[in-house]
């Protein structure tokens, strides 16, 4: 899993009725964008790191033509 600045993080929830958890990465640990990221939830509005589990994925940030 790679990931950039400004992506976010999907975790589904792994219990039925449970909503999956969304997150946005404020910080890498790694120049290569491996985990351990920093996260800030959207639901509770708290920042935590945090190693993916296989309910994980990375939802890229989306960038306007012509920036990077």
């Amino acid at each position: 899993m790679k990931a950039e600045v400004g992506d976010r993080l999907i975790v589904e929830s792994t219990h039925l009725g449970e909503p999956r958890r969304i997150g946005i990465i404020t910080a890498l640990h790694h120049a290569d964008g491996s985990p351990p990221y920093d996260v800030h939830w959207l639901d509770q509005e708290h920042d935590v790191m945090i190693f993916p589990g296989p309910d994980a994925h990375i939802e890229r940030r989306h960038t306007e033509p012509g920036t990077s």
